[in-house]
């Protein structure tokens, strides 16, 4: 019976909100289908900054409301992605440097393009124009700000 309860406290944690992400070869069947801004987020695995982002930016349901109806997000795991990537007619390729590499799209939407700083954000309009660009830590508050700026273009 114990067993149960403790069950039946822990299931909402595993229901909590998130943000739907995208892949960039989803990205442009959506847009042709229902075209909205574009949030893309540049993150690595050991930028301890990132993770406690995302988790703080998941836990606000009204920003995981707006931007799951409004936009498109793609996390991209810039020095672990291998794959060739599509985006705005150009191909982009993983970079191996020994044992480490990037992700030459990663680079190419970096304005530091010998290493971008992370988390780096990149919001696009519905025509996939550059509107705003942050590197750094990203606060739900400002990115609430930043989506209803977007919303309104």
């Amino acid at each position: 019976m114990k067993k149960i309860a403790l069950f039946l406290m822990l299931v909402p944690c595993f229901y909590l909100s998130q943000m739907k992400t995208g892949t960039f070869s989803e990205l442009e069947r959506q847009q042709k289908e229902t075209p909205k801004p574009v949030v893309i987020h540049l993150y690595t695995d050991w930028c301890t900054v990132c993770k406690i982002e995302s988790f703080r930016l998941n836990k606000d349901k009204d920003l995981v409301e707006m931007m799951n109806d409004h936009f498109y997000l793609i996390n991209f795991e810039a020095e672990k992605t291998r794959e060739k990537i599509n985006f705005q007619g150009q191909e982009f390729s993983y970079l191996s440097n020994g044992n480490s590499g990037i992700h030459a799209l990663a680079l190419a939407l970096s304005k530091n393009k010998e290493q971008p700083v992370y988390p780096l954000w990149i919001f696009l309009d519905k025509n996939q124009n550059l509107v705003y660009y942050q590197e750094g830590l990203l606060t739900p508050e400002k990115m609430k700000q930043k989506l209803k700026e977007i919303s309104a273009l």
